[in-house]
């Protein structure tokens, strides 16, 4: 059987940008970088971690838009990471709400969505 989400992957335009991004507002560090050889449309793929959490930042070299999609990370401080991330000009895409828990545990939790450089979608809970 399957255990986990090994990666998420999307397109970005600028990995310089999408890097720093998620360095200096998240907490990921770059671990590896490399080309896609047989894909010419790739200029690099970076991979970026925050504990078991990988993020693939696929380099484009032609215009691939990212859509319909989002992914979510928890927060063990709601409001510190929140105000942080507006203050430092973040887009917020869905203002901070309680949402219907899924389980117990949840009861209580706040969600907020934020835009990430590329157009991504940035969920957090806690």
């Amino acid at each position: 059987m399957f255990t986990r989400i090994d990666h998420v992957a999307f397109s970005v335009k600028d990995r310089a940008r999408s890097i720093a991004f998620y360095e200096e507002h998240f907490g990921f560090n770059k671990y590896f970088e490399h080309d896609v050889p047989g894909m010419p449309d790739i200029e690099k793929v970076v991979y970026l971690q925050l504990g078991d959490t990988v993020l693939e930042l696929e380099h484009w070299t032609s215009d691939k838009e990212n859509k319909g999609y989002h992914f979510c990370l928890i927060s063990d401080n709601f409001d510190e990471d929140y105000a942080r991330l507006v203050a430092a000009g973040v887009p917020v895409v869905k203002e901070p709400h309680i949402p219907s828990p899924r389980v117990p545990q949840e009861a209580g939790w706040k969600r907020v969505v934020f835009q990430g450089p590329d157009g991504e979608q940035i969920e957090f809970r806690g």
